[in-house]
């Protein structure tokens, strides 16, 4: 099963090392320069948070050559600093939920025994009584990225369904990742791999998060309807 980690900041492609390029030559030089300058951390995140690139990503027409972690970072890291989430590793952390949930075959939860992704809340819930102590772990954080990802990209759909269908609000998608990210971030798998405070951060502000993401999905990008349950 993926376990999504805080990559985005390190993982540059040729066409995003052009793009900002283009967008802050003046400012950094030549491409070598600015290869150079993210490698260092502190100067990669002064040049990432430049409105500069923020704008451009808005404002360019036509097909943008970046990568999606490039794209979801630069974004993402805005709208969490206007909801007075600083932290960098977080907004790295949801980039890559975006960038690995925005393609479906990457959505699903792979859990050991079972012959396809569970895609069901409740087919996650019921796997968790009988699976091992790190599979525990990894669907916990796994329901708990799903669950931002629903209520943060698809709010709107959300409430259609709940209105018309009777398939849970907001609310239960908001409790359950919130229950399940505080879950993970106790495992002694989060500190690990470096994420219990990920985890607490968005178990303590979903809510904050998610408001954030719905922001960002209704401004700046659509992605396709998901099977949502």
């Amino acid at each position: 099963m993926l376990l999504i980690r805080p990559n985005c900041r390190v993982q540059f492609t040729a066409e995003d090392i052009d793009f900002i390029v283009a967008v802050l030559g003046r400012k950094i030089g030549t491409a070598e320069c600015l290869v150079k300058l993210l490698a260092e951390e502190e100067t990669r995140d002064l040049i990432l948070d430049d409105e500069e690139l923020l704008r451009a990503l808005l404002e360019r027409q036509g097909f943008l050559r970046v990568s999606s972690r490039f794209y979801f970072y630069v974004l993402v890291r805005q709208v969490l600093r206007r909801a007075d989430i600083q932290d960098r590793a977080v907004a790295d952390y949801v980039a890559e939920v975006l960038a690995a949930f925005s393609h479906a075959e990457r959505a699903g939860c792979r859990v050991p025994g079972q012959p396809k992704p569970l895609e069901y809340f409740i087919d996650m819930l019921a796997a968790l009584e009988r699976a091992d102590d790190r599979t525990r772990f990894l669907i916990r954080v796994h329901i708990g990225n799903h669950s931002l990802f629903l209520s943060g990209v698809f709010p709107e759909r959300l409430q259609y369904r709940a209105a018309v269908r009777g398939f849970p609000a907001l609310k239960y998608y908001e409790g359950l990742g919130r229950a399940h990210y505080r879950a993970a971030s106790d495992h002694h798998l989060a500190r690990r791999y470096d994420l219990a405070g990920i985890l607490t951060t968005l178990a303590e502000r979903f809510e904050t998060t998610r408001l954030a993401l719905n922001d960002l999905s209704e401004r700046y990008f659509a992605i396709g309807d998901p099977d949502i349950a």
